[in-house]
């Protein structure tokens, strides 16, 4: 379970591949001066060429949740999560059929204060680390139907450049009950 802080919000940015997470991850952490928490897959996959086992997505589990309460010391009333361990199970699910019992575990006991589902809204960035691009609706779609079935609470954040910024700013801002 991780590091418990009540006075702590957590923001988890997240989203279909090449919707502008990551940017907007840091970006939001600068604007609220606190700490974002990185994609550990992203460092995790960078040798693995697309080729991802079941044991990897397990490994990627426990490098995210690690991270994230690595960090959360560190956070400034707010912590952003660049991802969480959701992504896991959407993943697993996908390429393999199903989710571990430990992550889906972890997944109800790891509640966030608010999601920024990032919209598609955005072109397709080639990278090496992405797949997929034909399927991100299908994605949006499953992305919708996790947070639903969590009863999380998530804004949809989209908009181009500063827009989609400003989009992200409003909807945290409102989670921490400011103007």
């Amino acid at each position: 379970m991780s590091t418990s802080n009540p006075d702590l919000i957590k923001i988890a940015v997240v989203g279909p591949e090449s919707t502008g997470k990551s940017t907007i991850a840091q970006a939001i952490a600068r604007h609220f001066n606190t700490v974002c928490v990185p994609e550990f897959a992203r460092a995790y996959c960078k040798n693995l060429h697309n080729e991802y086992t079941l044991q990897d997505e397990v490994n990627m589990y426990y490098g995210q949740i690690a991270l994230e309460d690595t960090l959360i010391p560190l956070a400034n009333h707010v912590l952003i999560c660049d991802t969480t361990i959701l992504t896991v199970k959407i993943w697993c699910d996908h390429l393999f059929g199903d989710t571990p019992k430990e992550v889906k575990d972890e997944i109800q006991q790891r509640p966030y204060d608010l999601y920024l589902l990032m919209d598609i809204d955005l072109p397709w960035e080639e990278d090496p680390l992405r797949d997929f691009p034909e399927q991100r609706e299908h994605f949006m779609e499953v992305w919708k139907q996790e947070l639903d079935h969590l009863q999380a609470p998530y804004t949809i954040i989209s908009g181009l450049g500063n827009a989609r910024f400003e989009n992200a700013v409003k909807a945290a801002k409102a989670c921490m009950g400011l103007q």
